[in-house]
This record gives structure tokens, C-alpha cells and sequence, in this order.
């Protein structure tokens, strides 16, 4: 992984669920989480999101900013956050730039065939824009306590 803690976070500028455009500027000032995950509505990418969407309150209480990013589209996204009323908008990646300047992209064979895949990936950035903490591999199981422990310390 290229990026490391105290790395000036990469910019970008994706559209959300709603089709909204959302880029890191707009969170000067503001604590964000980051979370890429593989692919919407498999197994290990729920347990995250129903963990974060169960804990949301805490998110919003610490006035922090969580998004997660794949590069499923917006319809997909859309479909994701409906069947499992998830609170917090997804990032729809589709070309993938996002997840090559975040370094989250890996290559693996899959019947003979080499297909490129998102490691399940978390970064913190701080309200200067800054990453404070990474978590890379991540357990999609008690993560969303996890990153709320870590910004409580």
C-alpha cells in the first residue's frame, strides 16, 4: 500500500447514491471515514454496512462523515441501500480512479482468468485532510466499533 498514516488524502469527486456529486473538499473541517468494500449485497460487505448503518447514531453524534466506496454504479448502490435501509450514501467507483489513487485494488486468478478486485480497505481522514489511520486487511465484523473506538481515543 502506497499511502501510509499522515498522507495528505487523495482528492476525488464520485457520485453518491442519489446521484449527488461528492468530493474530499467538501469535508474541510470535518472528520471522514472511507470504507472500500468489494461489491454491494454479498455476504462480508453487508455484515459492514448493517454494522455501520446499526451504529450510525455514534457517526453522527462525533459529527463524522462515513462513506463507502466500490465500484458498483449508482443503481446497484441505490438498490443496496434500499433492500438494507442504509442511512450513509455509497460512491459509485465504476472506472475504478478512486480506488487506484486509494491503492485498494488488487489482482487475482479466477478460472484461469486474472480479474482485478477491491481489498475490503478503511481510512480515517481528519478534518485537515489528513490520514490519520488506515485498517487494511478489514474484518467486516465488529469494524464499525472499531473506527468508533479509534476516533473516541
Amino acid at each position: 500500500m502506497k499511502l501510509k498514516k499522515n498522507d495528505k488524502a487523495p482528492n476525488f469527486k464520485l457520485k453518491d447514491t442519489n446521484g449527488n456529486l461528492v468530493e474530499l473538499s467538501d469535508f474541510k473541517g470535518k472528520n471522514l471515514v472511507l470504507y472500500f468494500y468489494p461489491k454491494d449485497d454479498t455476504p462480508g460487505c453487508t455484515i459492514e454496512a448493517c454494522e455501520i448503518r446499526d451504529n450510525y447514531s455514534m457517526f453522527i453524534d462525533k459529527n463524522i462523515s462515513i462513506f463507502g466506496i466500490s465500484a458498483d454504479d449508482e443503481q446497484s448502490h441505490k438498490a443496496f441501500t434500499d433492500k438494507f435501509k442504509l442511512p450513509f450514501p455509497l460512491l459509485a467507483d465504476i472506472n475504478r480512479s478512486m480506488c487506484k489513487d486509494y491503492d485498494v485494488l488488487y489482482k487475482t486468478t479466477v478460472d484461469g482468468n486474472e480479474v482485478e478486485r477491491i481489498s475490503r480497505v478503511t481510512f480515517i481522514i481528519d478534518k485537515n485532510g489528513v490520514i490519520s489511520k488506515i485498517w487494511n486487511p478489514v474484518d467486516p465484523n465488529g469494524h464499525a466499533m472499531q473506527i468508533l473506538d479509534f476516533l473516541s481515543s
